[in-house]
């Protein structure tokens, strides 16, 4: 059977301390589930945190990558999957996870966001920004959630993925 796939999305060089520490707990908590951990792959923000804190936990970890080598590949990556598509990974990123969490919110987390959302993926939003939760639960009431804790993350991701549908080769 497939492992569930979890993605978590958010700021690089731009992740407050707050985000770094909430994806440091999310990767830990996904690991715990035996969940995959999915991310960006770089060694900044809260790709990298979310990496470590699964890796601490002994969690398998995914990262896509924008180029074709380990330049800035975080070091908590299992799997390093190289594109070379730039900022057009995200897609590959959102299509690749069962559900996605933003930890945070950023230029390139909205893209992965929408991207998602167009997918008809669930999103959850663990985020400060207010004008991203309106913005995004407006475009999609069904797949948004608006969480406040890394623990509310794990419970919303597990009746997400009651809801979830998986096709078999056949269908």
């Amino acid at each position: 059977m497939r492992k569930t796939v979890i993605g978590v999305m958010g700021p690089g060089d731009q992740a407050t301390e707050k985000e770094i520490q909430n994806a440091y707990k999310l990767g830990e908590l996904i690991a715990q589930q035996g969940w995959v951990l999915l991310t960006g792959g770089r060694n900044v923000g809260v790709m990298d945190a979310a990496s470590q804190g699964a890796k601490s936990a002994n969690g398998l970890t995914i990262g896509v990558l924008p180029r074709d080598n380990e330049n800035g590949i975080s070091a908590a990556v299992d799997i390093a999957i190289f594109t070379d598509m730039g900022n057009a990974r995200n897609n590959i990123n959102v299509i690749s996870s069962d559900v996605v969490i933003a930890c945070g919110m950023g230029i390139g987390t909205a893209s992965e966001v929408a991207l998602a959302l167009k997918a008809n993926q669930p999103v959850i939003l663990l985020s400060d920004d207010e004008i991203s939760k309106v913005f995004f639960k407006k475009m999609s009431p069904a797949n948004v959630y608006i969480i406040n804790s890394c623990e509310q993350a794990i419970a919303t991701i597990k009746l997400t993925l009651n809801n979830i549908k998986r096709y078999s080769i056949s269908d």
